[in-house]
């Protein structure tokens, strides 16, 4: 009886040291890299807790929200132009939101961080942490809600 406890403690034992839990998919690659000191250096304080540390920036904090001047929104990060005044809307929630992105430049990825899934949205060209999708948008359009951090975007103003 000894013995098929001690085997069972073993097998119990060897399966909680596996490594499937450690086997995750390597990083991604992505067009801009950089070394997290070399990000810190590059943005402020409050653009690095959100695009490098998937923060979330306070509601009704960032003058983008308010923004509707015909122009482009790129990241903050790396000048990828993702998304176009035009598909920009007034949500209410706080945060610059927009019905859709410019086709390949930003990426969706699941975030578990408060305890359930949620469609991260992602810069396709550096990685950096924009905000999150939703199925709350405007019927007429995409249905879509691109909730996104006003500090993970730069305004450019078109001409």
């Amino acid at each position: 009886m000894k013995k098929i406890i001690g085997l069972l403690l073993i097998a119990l034992f060897m399966g909680c040291s596996s490594n499937a839990q450690s086997s995750r998919k390597d990083k991604k690659k992505y067009k801009v890299s950089k070394t997290e000191a070399e990000w810190k250096k590059q943005l402020s304080e409050k653009q690095f807790y959100v695009l490098r540390q998937a923060g979330t920036e306070r509601a009704f904090t960032s003058p983008l929200n308010k923004e509707y001047r015909r122009g482009t929104y790129v990241c903050a990060a790396c000048n990828t132009p993702l998304y176009k005044s035009e598909h920009k809307f007034d949500s209410g929630t706080g945060w610059p939101s927009f019905d859709r992105a410019v086709k390949g430049s930003v990426e969706l990825d699941v975030d578990y961080k408060i305890g359930y899934a949620r469609t991260e949205l992602k810069c396709s060209t550096c990685g950096g942490h924009l905000g999150h999708s939703f199925d709350d948008g405007p019927e007429e359009t995409t249905g879509k809600r691109h909730c996104i951090n006003g500090v993970a975007l730069k305004f450019i103003l078109k001409e």
